[in-house]
């Protein structure tokens, strides 16, 4: 009895030390160093990543890149920008598709490539990992 509580104590020990670099994952909505924006709101990125509006605020295009599909970082931006699972994003592009009413950002993958994608154009709009920030981009939006 000792030995199973020993063992399954390991274990969920050792499942949260894996998680929880995903929990503490900081989402940071970016652009290029070279754009001219400097600030955006949590319902202008949800406009902009839904396909609802393509402009940054104070003028310039806005372009959103997404993270690749299943990312614990897209499926908490989505969640706490636009209210939405990755599911209900899912279906809400299927939507938009079939009615020919916008089409889903790219997916550029992971953080680095979202940021260098980013850094190398000015009307590109993605998030990132806040660790993953450098001079190359600008922060508009922490996503709490």
């Amino acid at each position: 009895m000792f030995r199973y509580k020993k063992i399954h104590t390991i274990i969920v020990a050792a499942g949260l030390v894996l998680l929880s670099p995903c929990v503490s994952a900081e989402a940071v909505v970016i652009v290029s160093a070279r754009s001219a924006a400097t600030a955006l709101t949590e319902e202008q990125a949800s406009d902009i990543f839904l396909g609802k509006n393509s402009a940054l605020p104070g003028g310039g295009a806005a372009t959103p890149v997404d993270q690749a599909d299943g990312s614990p970082l897209r499926d908490q931006f989505y969640t706490k920008v636009s209210s939405k699972s990755a599911a209900q994003m899912k279906a809400y592009w299927a939507k938009q598709i079939f009615t020919g009413k916008g089409q889903a950002p790219k997916e550029a993958g992971d953080s680095a490539a979202v940021k260098a994608a980013v850094a190398g154009n000015p009307n590109l709009i993605g998030y990132i990992d806040r660790s993953a920030v450098d001079a190359t981009v600008k922060v508009l939006l922490t996503v709490k």
